[in-house]
């Protein structure tokens, strides 16, 4: 009997590794022969720890499984959920990037190329630099990381830029909130990552490869340091990936922490061992980057969805979508929500599909009064905004931006004065201090809002005027996006300000 059990850290925050301790023990006892394998999350969160048995007829799910289930587990009277590739949030989804996570073993190189890897990258090894680009640039990959800009061009402008040395530096300082994408991949098919970065290497010419991630991802970095050693060691990585005469090889970084290093510059700049600030551009990174030589910088979902375009083709890839927003996006949902998870489909859901529909509306049962999309510096959409789409140009003319594609469930409870607050004050203790209308704006944001809390209703258009001048005048995304979640509370729910000052009266 195989069993799975995910040792992804969502599942070990729930008790994972405490059943695997218990199905060992028991089995044992009971003298019974088993085999357990620790694969990554299907992305159910709610279902954590969801144990999956392959008796020789697929495999079925149990959960969210604790270890006083683990007898009848053993003795094939627990409930189960069916087939795991039937549950209907896990049905319902376009599975690319995400095709193997919770599949495979996350650590078996030949258990990953059993489901398709590799095959991305020996195509690539086949057609040639300037031709894996231009089948990047067919497919209408976007940086999934929150700009959403072209990923085959900026491969094309590093491809073409002159320099002795090129690097490919993978963003996986995921933090933004309600945001784990990044994270289910590294830990649960950390191969494709290092397949994507490596196709990317072979595209633009380069040789090195950085990933830079966040030290609150212990697990992830012990899984993508695993992999890439094991990489290496089939030569996948190395003076000569997979005979092809190409050195590329990668190597994990783990930054401290700072929000802003989320920012390509700022990322850039710890990468070399300097203080995290932003750089003013031009010079982009792709002419300028790391050491002063032409970069990619790309998202971990990026640069993982590389290989499935390779293998399958930029058309197939295209086929998926809206407008220009091509191929699928990991919808990742969160907060007071009853089904919580990853959700990978198409762009094109409308907001009210992906909480009502997918999510199941809020966990305390309560209307949902906002749904903050894209981070801490997402904009908030009211319910009757939910029939916007989920596309890139869709959510910008709502007043939006999909962000990391983080959608973040709440209900009528919550204070959307508190909230804009909260905006203002995360911006003033992560902003990198390198420009004034962020480092001093959010500081004197928190005490606008404040005043108003107290029923200063005069500093409603000065809290305006200072978003106005965030938005226009600050270096990064940090200062200048922090505006959408304060204005989007302040223009859709007025009530919560209004409520404050007659509190005050």
């Amino acid at each position: 009997m195989r069993i799975w059990v995910p040792a992804d850290s969502a599942a070990k925050a729930l008790g994972a590794d405490a059943v695997v301790a218990t199905i060992a023990a028991e089995a044992d006892a009971r003298g019974i022969e088993v085999e357990i394998r620790r694969n990554g999350s299907r992305g159910m969160i709610w279902l954590e720890p969801l144990v999956e048995i392959d008796r020789g007829q697929g495999r079925e799910g149990f959960g969210a499984v604790t270890p006083a289930d683990v007898p009848a587990l053993l003795d094939g009277t627990l409930q189960g959920l069916g087939r795991v590739d039937d549950i209907p949030f896990f049905a319902r989804q376009t599975r690319l990037t995400f095709a193997r996570c919770g599949v495979i073993d996350p650590l078996d190189l030949a258990d990953y190329q059993a489901h398709g890897g590799l095959r991305g990258l020996r195509h690539a090894i086949a057609m040639g630099g300037a031709a894996v680009v231009e089948e990047v640039k067919a497919s209408g990959l976007r940086g999934r990381g929150g700009a959403g800009f072209p990923t085959g061009i900026k491969w094309d402008t590093v491809r073409k830029a002159a320099g002795t040395r090129k690097y490919i530096v993978c963003n996986a300082d995921e933090g933004d909130s309600g945001t784990f994408a990044d994270r289910m991949i590294m830990e649960g098919d950390p191969f494709s990552l290092i397949e994507g970065m490596t196709i990317a290497a072979l595209g633009v010419g380069a040789t090195k490869g950085f990933v830079y991630l966040r030290s609150e991802y212990p697990d992830a970095i012990r899984v993508m340091e695993a992999a890439v050693g094991l990489a290496r060691g089939a030569g996948v990585l190395g003076p000569d990936v997979l005979g092809s005469g190409q050195a590329f090889d990668i190597e994990v970084r783990v930054g401290a922490g700072a929000y802003v290093c989320g920012e390509e510059t700022s990322l850039l700049n710890s990468l070399e061992g300097k203080r995290g600030v932003v750089r003013a551009k031009p010079p982009l990174p792709a002419i300028e980057g790391l050491f002063g030589c032409p970069t990619v910088v790309n998202n971990v979902i990026s640069l993982a969805t590389v290989p499935v375009i390779l293998e399958k083709g930029a058309t197939h890839y295209a086929e998926f979508g809206l407008g220009r927003s091509r191929g699928t996006i990991p919808i990742q949902i969160a907060g007071n929500v009853q089904f919580g998870g990853l959700f990978e489909t198409a762009f094109g859901l409308t907001l009210a599909e992906i909480v009502q529909g997918i999510g199941g509306g809020t966990a305390s049962g309560r209307p949902v009064k906002a749904v903050q999309v894209g981070g801490p510096l997402g904009a908030y959409f009211a319910p009757d905004q939910f029939d916007t789409a989920f596309g890139y140009e869709e959510f910008d003319r709502a007043g939006g931006l999909i962000g990391h594609a983080g959608v973040v469930v709440f209900d009528d409870t919550a204070d959307m004065l508190r909230m804009a607050r909260f905006a203002m004050e995360f911006c003033a203790i992560e902003s990198c201090g390198k420009c004034t209308p962020c480092r001093i704006g959010a500081v004197r944001g928190v005490e606008t809002i404040d005043r108003i809390a107290e029923g200063d209703a005069a500093a409603i258009p000065l809290l305006t005027d200072l978003c106005e001048t965030m938005k226009d005048g600050s270096l990064c995304a940090l200062g200048g996006f922090t505006p959408y979640p304060v204005m989007s509370a302040l223009t859709r729910f007025p009530d919560d300000f209004a409520r404050q000052k007659e509190a005050a009266e």
